[in-house]
Protein backbone atom coordinates (compact mmCIF):
# COMPACT_ATOMS: atom_id res chain seq x y z
CA UNK A 1 0.00 0.00 0.00
CA UNK A 2 2.81 2.54 1.19
CA UNK A 3 4.28 2.29 -2.47
CA UNK A 4 1.06 2.87 -4.47
CA UNK A 5 0.17 5.13 -1.85
CA UNK A 6 3.61 7.23 -2.14
CA UNK A 7 3.59 6.89 -6.24
CA UNK A 8 0.62 8.49 -6.32
CA UNK A 9 2.38 11.05 -4.10
CA UNK A 10 4.83 11.75 -6.33
CA UNK A 11 3.17 11.84 -9.45
CA UNK A 12 0.26 13.82 -9.85
CA UNK A 13 1.41 17.01 -8.15
CA UNK A 14 2.59 19.52 -10.89
CA UNK A 15 6.39 20.62 -10.01
CA UNK A 16 5.92 23.96 -9.17
CA UNK A 17 3.93 22.80 -6.26
CA UNK A 18 6.94 20.82 -4.81
CA UNK A 19 9.00 22.22 -1.90
CA UNK A 20 12.38 22.32 -1.54
CA UNK A 21 13.64 20.04 1.43
CA UNK A 22 16.79 22.10 2.26
CA UNK A 23 14.72 24.91 3.01
CA UNK A 24 11.42 24.66 4.13
CA UNK A 25 10.81 23.51 7.63
CA UNK A 26 8.41 21.28 6.87
CA UNK A 27 11.14 18.90 5.56
CA UNK A 28 11.62 18.58 9.54
CA UNK A 29 8.49 16.56 9.74
CA UNK A 30 9.04 14.21 6.62
CA UNK A 31 11.31 10.74 6.28
CA UNK A 32 13.93 11.76 4.17
CA UNK A 33 13.21 10.19 0.55
CA UNK A 34 9.52 12.20 1.12
CA UNK A 35 11.32 15.41 1.60
CA UNK A 36 13.30 15.44 -1.34
CA UNK A 37 11.36 14.23 -3.67
CA UNK A 38 7.50 16.15 -3.27
CA UNK A 39 5.37 18.88 -2.10
CA UNK A 40 6.23 19.10 1.41
CA UNK A 41 2.86 20.63 2.66
CA UNK A 42 0.48 17.88 1.48
CA UNK A 43 1.67 15.10 3.58
CA UNK A 44 0.71 17.29 6.78
CA UNK A 45 -2.59 18.38 5.34
CA UNK A 46 -3.38 14.60 4.22
CA UNK A 47 -2.63 13.61 8.06
CA UNK A 48 -3.79 16.63 9.95
CA UNK A 49 -7.73 17.23 8.01
CA UNK A 50 -8.11 13.15 8.00
CA UNK A 51 -7.28 13.45 11.88
CA UNK A 52 -9.85 16.18 11.93
CA UNK A 53 -12.42 14.30 10.21
CA UNK A 54 -12.36 11.12 12.79
CA UNK A 55 -12.25 13.52 15.28
CA UNK A 56 -15.60 15.30 14.12
CA UNK A 57 -17.01 11.74 13.09
CA UNK A 58 -16.28 10.74 16.50
CA UNK A 59 -17.67 13.51 18.19
CA UNK A 60 -21.20 13.43 16.38
CA UNK A 61 -21.58 9.94 16.73
CA UNK A 62 -21.82 9.19 20.39
CA UNK A 63 -23.85 5.49 19.91
CA UNK A 64 -20.57 3.74 18.98
CA UNK A 65 -17.19 4.28 19.32
CA UNK A 66 -15.08 5.45 15.69
CA UNK A 67 -11.92 5.39 17.31
CA UNK A 68 -10.86 2.31 14.48
CA UNK A 69 -10.99 5.10 12.00
CA UNK A 70 -7.48 6.59 13.25
CA UNK A 71 -5.96 3.94 11.73
CA UNK A 72 -6.03 5.91 8.09
CA UNK A 73 -4.52 9.02 9.01
CA UNK A 74 -1.69 7.17 10.98
CA UNK A 75 -0.80 4.74 8.44
CA UNK A 76 -0.44 7.53 5.96
CA UNK A 77 1.42 9.38 8.83
CA UNK A 78 3.44 6.22 9.31
CA UNK A 79 4.22 6.48 5.55
CA UNK A 80 5.93 9.97 5.26
CA UNK A 81 6.31 11.48 8.04
CA UNK A 82 9.12 11.02 10.49
CA UNK A 83 9.07 8.66 13.62
CA UNK A 84 8.64 10.58 16.48
CA UNK A 85 5.96 12.84 14.76
CA UNK A 86 4.12 9.83 14.15
CA UNK A 87 4.25 8.33 17.61
CA UNK A 88 3.49 11.95 18.62
CA UNK A 89 0.16 11.58 16.77
CA UNK A 90 -0.64 8.48 18.27
CA UNK A 91 -0.76 10.87 21.60
CA UNK A 92 -2.98 13.33 19.62
CA UNK A 93 -5.43 10.72 18.35
CA UNK A 94 -5.80 8.94 21.73
CA UNK A 95 -6.73 12.10 23.55
CA UNK A 96 -9.16 13.45 20.87
CA UNK A 97 -10.79 9.79 21.42
CA UNK A 98 -10.87 10.29 25.15
CA UNK A 99 -12.53 13.53 25.09
CA UNK A 100 -15.36 12.24 22.96
CA UNK A 101 -15.87 9.09 24.95
CA UNK A 102 -19.27 9.07 27.14
CA UNK A 103 -18.05 10.79 30.31
CA UNK A 104 -20.41 7.99 32.18
CA UNK A 105 -17.99 5.60 32.56
CA UNK A 106 -15.78 4.88 35.45
CA UNK A 107 -12.54 6.38 35.02
CA UNK A 108 -10.09 3.34 35.54
CA UNK A 109 -12.05 1.59 32.37
CA UNK A 110 -11.25 4.53 29.96
CA UNK A 111 -8.04 4.24 31.10
CA UNK A 112 -7.50 0.85 30.08
CA UNK A 113 -9.97 2.03 27.33
CA UNK A 114 -6.76 4.39 26.10
CA UNK A 115 -4.43 2.06 27.25
CA UNK A 116 -5.12 -0.43 25.06
CA UNK A 117 -6.22 1.97 22.02
CA UNK A 118 -3.06 3.42 22.25
CA UNK A 119 -0.84 0.51 22.07
CA UNK A 120 -2.39 -1.76 18.92
CA UNK A 121 -2.43 2.46 16.96
CA UNK A 122 1.79 2.10 18.53
CA UNK A 123 1.82 -1.72 16.69
CA UNK A 124 0.23 -0.79 13.52
CA UNK A 125 2.32 2.51 12.88
CA UNK A 126 5.44 0.55 14.31
CA UNK A 127 5.05 -2.54 11.63
CA UNK A 128 3.91 0.12 8.66
CA UNK A 129 7.14 2.01 9.49
CA UNK A 130 9.06 -1.15 9.46
CA UNK A 131 7.70 -2.01 6.30
CA UNK A 132 8.32 1.13 4.60
CA UNK A 133 12.05 1.36 5.87
CA UNK A 134 12.22 -2.46 4.86
CA UNK A 135 11.62 -1.01 1.39
CA UNK A 136 13.62 1.79 1.62
CA UNK A 137 16.58 -0.20 1.98
CA UNK A 138 16.00 -3.15 -0.26
CA UNK A 139 15.52 0.07 -2.75
CA UNK A 140 18.92 1.07 -1.81
CA UNK A 141 20.63 -2.18 -2.82
CA UNK A 142 18.86 -2.70 -5.87
CA UNK A 143 20.57 0.99 -7.05
CA UNK A 144 23.57 -0.04 -5.69
CA UNK A 145 23.37 -3.26 -7.63
CA UNK A 146 22.47 -1.60 -10.46
CA UNK A 147 24.82 0.93 -10.45
CA UNK A 148 27.43 -1.80 -10.06
CA UNK A 149 25.65 -3.95 -12.93
CA UNK A 150 25.97 -0.91 -14.83
CA UNK A 151 29.66 -0.29 -14.81
CA UNK A 152 30.27 -4.31 -15.50
CA UNK A 153 28.18 -3.32 -18.56
CA UNK A 154 30.38 -0.81 -19.62
CA UNK A 155 33.58 -2.39 -18.77
CA UNK A 156 32.37 -5.67 -20.58
CA UNK A 157 31.52 -2.91 -23.85
CA UNK A 158 35.06 -1.56 -23.52
CA UNK A 159 36.47 -4.93 -23.57
CA UNK A 160 34.25 -5.66 -27.29
CA UNK A 161 35.56 -2.71 -28.93
CA UNK A 162 38.54 -3.89 -28.54
CA UNK A 163 37.93 -6.58 -30.79
CA UNK A 164 37.00 -4.20 -33.44
CA UNK A 165 39.02 -2.80 -36.29
CA UNK A 166 40.99 0.06 -35.58
CA UNK A 167 41.92 2.76 -38.19
CA UNK A 168 41.35 1.72 -42.22
CA UNK A 169 42.81 -0.57 -43.93
CA UNK A 170 44.87 -0.16 -46.86
CA UNK A 171 44.76 -2.80 -49.32
CA UNK A 172 45.09 -1.18 -53.10
CA UNK A 173 41.89 -0.67 -55.26
CA UNK A 174 39.61 -0.67 -52.13
CA UNK A 175 37.89 1.40 -50.13
CA UNK A 176 36.45 -0.12 -46.90
CA UNK A 177 34.75 1.26 -44.11
CA UNK A 178 32.17 0.01 -41.18
CA UNK A 179 30.45 0.30 -38.08
CA UNK A 180 29.10 -1.37 -35.10
CA UNK A 181 25.95 0.30 -32.77
CA UNK A 182 24.73 -1.73 -29.66
CA UNK A 183 21.91 -1.19 -28.91
CA UNK A 184 22.51 -1.97 -25.01
CA UNK A 185 25.63 -1.15 -24.28
CA UNK A 186 26.83 -4.55 -24.93
CA UNK A 187 26.31 -5.95 -28.82
CA UNK A 188 26.29 -9.72 -30.37
CA UNK A 189 27.19 -7.79 -33.14
CA UNK A 190 30.70 -8.51 -34.81
CA UNK A 191 33.18 -7.14 -37.59
CA UNK A 192 36.65 -7.05 -38.60
CA UNK A 193 38.84 -6.85 -41.38
CA UNK A 194 41.76 -8.87 -41.84
CA UNK A 195 44.68 -8.35 -44.57
CA UNK A 196 46.00 -11.53 -46.33
CA UNK A 197 48.59 -9.38 -48.16
CA UNK A 198 49.06 -6.64 -50.00
CA UNK A 199 46.14 -7.19 -52.62
CA UNK A 200 44.11 -9.45 -50.72
CA UNK A 201 42.17 -9.44 -47.54
CA UNK A 202 39.52 -10.89 -45.65
CA UNK A 203 36.39 -9.57 -43.96
CA UNK A 204 34.13 -11.07 -41.55
CA UNK A 205 30.25 -9.72 -40.51
CA UNK A 206 28.88 -12.30 -37.08
CA UNK A 207 25.87 -11.71 -35.45
CA UNK A 208 25.53 -13.84 -32.06
CA UNK A 209 21.34 -15.56 -32.10
CA UNK A 210 19.82 -13.84 -29.20
CA UNK A 211 20.81 -10.63 -26.97
CA UNK A 212 22.07 -9.15 -23.76
CA UNK A 213 25.48 -10.23 -21.74
CA UNK A 214 25.01 -14.15 -23.04
CA UNK A 215 25.26 -13.14 -26.52
CA UNK A 216 27.77 -10.51 -26.05
CA UNK A 217 30.21 -13.56 -24.36
CA UNK A 218 29.78 -15.63 -27.33
CA UNK A 219 30.40 -13.03 -30.07
CA UNK A 220 33.71 -12.16 -27.58
CA UNK A 221 34.56 -15.52 -27.86
CA UNK A 222 33.79 -15.55 -31.89
CA UNK A 223 36.25 -12.50 -31.94
CA UNK A 224 38.95 -14.04 -29.76
CA UNK A 225 38.70 -17.19 -32.03
CA UNK A 226 39.31 -15.37 -35.04
CA UNK A 227 42.03 -12.99 -34.69
CA UNK A 228 43.64 -15.81 -33.34
CA UNK A 229 42.95 -17.70 -36.90
CA UNK A 230 44.71 -15.16 -37.68
CA UNK A 231 47.98 -16.18 -37.45
CA UNK A 232 47.29 -19.89 -39.35
CA UNK A 233 46.20 -20.72 -42.08
CA UNK A 234 43.26 -18.29 -44.04
CA UNK A 235 41.75 -20.95 -45.69
CA UNK A 236 37.88 -19.64 -45.11
CA UNK A 237 36.61 -23.56 -45.11
CA UNK A 238 38.92 -24.68 -42.74
CA UNK A 239 38.95 -21.54 -40.73
CA UNK A 240 34.98 -21.95 -40.41
CA UNK A 241 34.93 -25.37 -39.77
CA UNK A 242 37.71 -24.62 -36.94
CA UNK A 243 35.56 -21.97 -35.80
CA UNK A 244 32.59 -23.83 -35.33
CA UNK A 245 34.04 -26.36 -33.11
CA UNK A 246 35.45 -23.65 -31.14
CA UNK A 247 31.97 -22.06 -30.74
CA UNK A 248 30.15 -25.69 -30.39
CA UNK A 249 32.24 -26.57 -27.35
CA UNK A 250 31.81 -23.22 -25.56
CA UNK A 251 27.55 -22.67 -26.74
CA UNK A 252 25.30 -24.37 -24.64
CA UNK A 253 24.03 -25.84 -28.40
CA UNK A 254 20.72 -23.49 -28.14
CA UNK A 255 23.15 -20.58 -29.12
CA UNK A 256 24.16 -19.84 -32.83
CA UNK A 257 26.44 -17.70 -35.17
CA UNK A 258 25.27 -16.75 -38.01
CA UNK A 259 28.25 -15.32 -39.82
CA UNK A 260 29.33 -14.01 -43.47
CA UNK A 261 33.33 -14.43 -44.26
CA UNK A 262 34.46 -13.11 -47.66
CA UNK A 263 37.99 -12.51 -49.30
CA UNK A 264 38.64 -10.09 -52.12
CA UNK A 265 41.58 -10.28 -53.84
CA UNK A 266 41.97 -6.81 -55.74
CA UNK A 267 44.99 -8.57 -58.56
CA UNK A 268 41.97 -11.00 -59.37
CA UNK A 269 39.28 -8.71 -59.02
CA UNK A 270 37.12 -11.70 -57.00
CA UNK A 271 35.22 -12.11 -53.82
CA UNK A 272 35.19 -15.95 -52.60
CA UNK A 273 32.90 -16.12 -49.50
CA UNK A 274 31.31 -18.22 -46.91
CA UNK A 275 27.99 -17.72 -45.63
CA UNK A 276 26.91 -19.31 -42.58
CA UNK A 277 23.05 -18.77 -41.98
CA UNK A 278 23.85 -14.67 -41.81
CA UNK A 279 21.74 -12.53 -44.32
CA UNK A 280 22.80 -12.10 -47.59
CA UNK A 281 25.33 -9.16 -48.19
CA UNK A 282 24.61 -6.70 -51.30
CA UNK A 283 26.73 -6.62 -54.46
CA UNK A 284 25.84 -3.49 -56.39
CA UNK A 285 26.88 -4.05 -60.15
CA UNK A 286 28.42 -0.61 -61.17
CA UNK A 287 27.66 -2.06 -65.08
CA UNK A 288 24.07 -2.81 -64.56
CA UNK A 289 23.16 -1.35 -61.61
CA UNK A 290 21.64 -3.97 -60.11
CA UNK A 291 22.12 -6.08 -56.69
CA UNK A 292 23.63 -9.52 -56.55
CA UNK A 293 22.84 -10.83 -53.34
CA UNK A 294 25.25 -13.34 -51.30
CA UNK A 295 22.99 -15.65 -50.07
CA UNK A 296 23.53 -18.51 -47.07
CA UNK A 297 24.90 -21.51 -48.35
CA UNK A 298 25.85 -22.93 -44.68
CA UNK A 299 24.37 -23.42 -41.55
CA UNK A 300 24.87 -21.25 -38.74
CA UNK A 301 27.91 -21.38 -36.81
CA UNK A 302 27.86 -23.83 -33.50
CA UNK A 303 24.25 -25.30 -34.38
CA UNK A 304 25.86 -28.42 -35.33
CA UNK A 305 29.33 -30.04 -34.63
CA UNK A 306 29.94 -30.98 -38.43
CA UNK A 307 28.07 -29.35 -41.05
CA UNK A 308 28.48 -28.73 -44.74
CA UNK A 309 30.58 -25.87 -46.24
CA UNK A 310 30.44 -24.35 -49.53
CA UNK A 311 32.59 -21.69 -51.06
CA UNK A 312 30.87 -19.08 -53.62
CA UNK A 313 32.51 -16.16 -55.83
CA UNK A 314 31.61 -13.29 -57.51
CA UNK A 315 33.41 -11.52 -60.15
CA UNK A 316 34.38 -7.49 -59.19
CA UNK A 317 34.50 -4.62 -61.94
CA UNK A 318 35.32 -0.94 -60.73
CA UNK A 319 32.63 0.47 -59.26
CA UNK A 320 31.07 -2.04 -57.65
CA UNK A 321 30.18 -1.64 -53.85
CA UNK A 322 29.74 -5.01 -51.31
CA UNK A 323 27.63 -3.94 -48.52
CA UNK A 324 27.59 -6.17 -45.16
CA UNK A 325 24.88 -5.79 -42.61
CA UNK A 326 23.59 -7.53 -39.81
CA UNK A 327 19.43 -8.12 -39.02
CA UNK A 328 19.87 -4.84 -36.81
CA UNK A 329 19.26 -2.41 -40.15
CA UNK A 330 16.88 -4.59 -42.26
CA UNK A 331 14.40 -4.95 -38.80
CA UNK A 332 14.25 -1.69 -37.86
CA UNK A 333 10.88 -1.16 -37.13
CA UNK A 334 8.81 2.26 -37.41
CA UNK A 335 5.94 3.03 -35.51
CA UNK A 336 3.46 1.09 -37.66
CA UNK A 337 5.71 -2.15 -36.82
CA UNK A 338 6.52 -2.06 -40.59
CA UNK A 339 10.57 -3.12 -41.38
CA UNK A 340 13.01 -1.25 -42.87
CA UNK A 341 13.52 -4.25 -45.19
CA UNK A 342 16.08 -4.87 -47.89
CA UNK A 343 14.35 -3.23 -50.66
CA UNK A 344 14.72 -0.05 -48.74
CA UNK A 345 18.54 -0.62 -48.27
CA UNK A 346 19.15 -1.73 -51.58
CA UNK A 347 17.43 1.38 -53.08
CA UNK A 348 19.96 3.41 -50.76
CA UNK A 349 22.78 1.69 -52.33
CA UNK A 350 21.86 1.85 -55.60
CA UNK A 351 21.17 5.97 -54.97
CA UNK A 352 24.71 6.52 -52.92
CA UNK A 353 26.55 4.02 -54.70
CA UNK A 354 28.94 6.95 -56.06
CA UNK A 355 29.82 8.43 -52.31
CA UNK A 356 32.75 7.14 -50.22
CA UNK A 357 32.35 4.05 -48.61
CA UNK A 358 32.46 5.75 -45.07
CA UNK A 359 29.28 8.41 -46.46
CA UNK A 360 27.81 5.48 -47.76
CA UNK A 361 27.75 3.59 -44.56
CA UNK A 362 26.85 7.12 -42.86
CA UNK A 363 23.81 7.31 -45.14
CA UNK A 364 22.03 3.44 -44.86
CA UNK A 365 22.99 4.25 -40.66
CA UNK A 366 20.72 7.58 -41.49
CA UNK A 367 17.77 6.12 -43.50
CA UNK A 368 17.77 3.52 -41.31
CA UNK A 369 17.20 5.62 -38.11
CA UNK A 370 14.88 7.99 -39.84
CA UNK A 371 12.84 5.08 -40.67
CA UNK A 372 12.70 3.75 -37.02
CA UNK A 373 12.73 7.67 -35.60
CA UNK A 374 9.44 6.67 -33.10
CA UNK A 375 11.05 3.35 -32.06
CA UNK A 376 14.58 3.17 -32.12
CA UNK A 377 16.87 0.54 -32.97
CA UNK A 378 16.29 -2.42 -31.12
CA UNK A 379 19.01 -4.24 -32.02
CA UNK A 380 22.33 -3.87 -32.53
CA UNK A 381 23.48 -2.60 -35.94
CA UNK A 382 26.83 -2.98 -38.14
CA UNK A 383 27.34 -2.35 -41.37
CA UNK A 384 30.53 -2.74 -43.52
CA UNK A 385 30.90 -1.50 -46.79
CA UNK A 386 33.90 -2.16 -49.39
CA UNK A 387 34.25 0.07 -52.50
CA UNK A 388 36.15 -1.08 -55.60
CA UNK A 389 38.25 1.06 -57.80
CA UNK A 390 40.53 -1.06 -59.50
CA UNK A 391 41.47 1.34 -62.28
CA UNK A 392 42.28 4.43 -60.70
CA UNK A 393 44.82 2.40 -58.72
CA UNK A 394 46.38 1.14 -62.07
CA UNK A 395 46.85 4.31 -63.49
Amino acid sequence: MSDLVHHAYLKWMPPKWRGNGERNPLSRLLRKDVASNGPLWLPPVLVLGAIAAVAYADHLVASISLVYLYILPLGIGAIFLRREISYGLIAACVLFHDYDSPRHIHPALRMIDNLATAMCFIFIVYFIQRYVEQREVLAKIIQQQRDSLLKDVELAAQVQRLFLPVGKPAIRGLEIAGMMRPAHGVSGDYYDYIPIDEHTIQLVVADVAGKGVPAALLMSATAAVMQLEANRDRNMLELVARLNTEICSVSDGERYVTLLLAEIDADRRIVRYVNSGHIPGLLFRAQTGTITHMNSCCPPIGMFAEEPLELASENLVTGDVLVFYTDGVTEAENASEEEFGVERLSAIVQRDFSLSAEELVANILAGAASFSTDVGFQDDVTILVVKCDFDSHNL
